[in-house]
């Protein structure tokens, strides 16, 4: 057990090694624009990737916020369960995010999609409609990249299959984006 400890560790290193540092600060500018121009910020996943997206979203809205003069407009589109109950019953699963995002997003906003694969359906079809519509696209995809890649205006990449290893490293990703906020009062000024 000691050996396979330590193999997942340095495999966990060299998933966190292969985070694209010019395009995190590329996407955290993204975010910086989007808070001073009032633009509001969604972001998706399944699964494991949706329990990031809360995540994300309550260190964004409330720890980054408090560090800032005005707050960010943020949602996770995981969060509401009666809504996406009733788009996944009355449409499909396919709709759970893009049906939110109709709703909620305008042209200049931001849409985050996190997935391992990049090719959830629901999260393509999202992204997808934010392109169409104006609305910056943020693609966190693992590194079969998927369709995802392909749709993300900006995306980034981890350099592993592993959906647990490139989950972590997502999470630290979104972690950097709320604390190039908090840590980093400068980025605001």
């Amino acid at each position: 057990m000691t050996k396979w400890i330590a193999d997942y560790v340095s495999a966990q290193k060299a998933a966190l090694d292969s985070i694209p540092h010019a395009q995190v600060e590329s996407a955290i500018l993204s975010l910086k624009k989007a808070w001073m121009e009032d633009r509001q910020v969604f972001i998706a996943g399944n699964g494991g990737s949706a329990s990031n997206a809360s995540h994300f979203i309550t260190d964004l809205g409330k720890g980054a916020s408090d560090k800032l003069r005005k707050r960010f407009r943020c949602l996770s589109l995981t969060d509401n369960v009666s809504w996406i109950t009733a788009l996944g019953n009355d449409y499909s699963y396919e709709d759970v995010f893009v049906g939110q995002l109709q709703n909620f997003a305008r042209q200049g906003d931001v849409f985050i999609g996190v997935s391992v694969s990049g090719n959830s359906p629901n999260l393509v079809k999202a992204m997808e409609w934010s392109r169409k519509n104006g609305v910056e696209t943020i693609a966190l995809v693992g590194a079969k990249r998927g369709r995802m890649a392909e749709l993300g205006h900006q995306t980034i990449v981890i350099d592993s299959t592993h959906y647990g290893r490139v989950e972590d490293a997502q999470m630290g990703i979104l972690h950097m984006f709320c604390y190039a906020f908090m840590e980093n009062p400068a980025l605001v000024q």
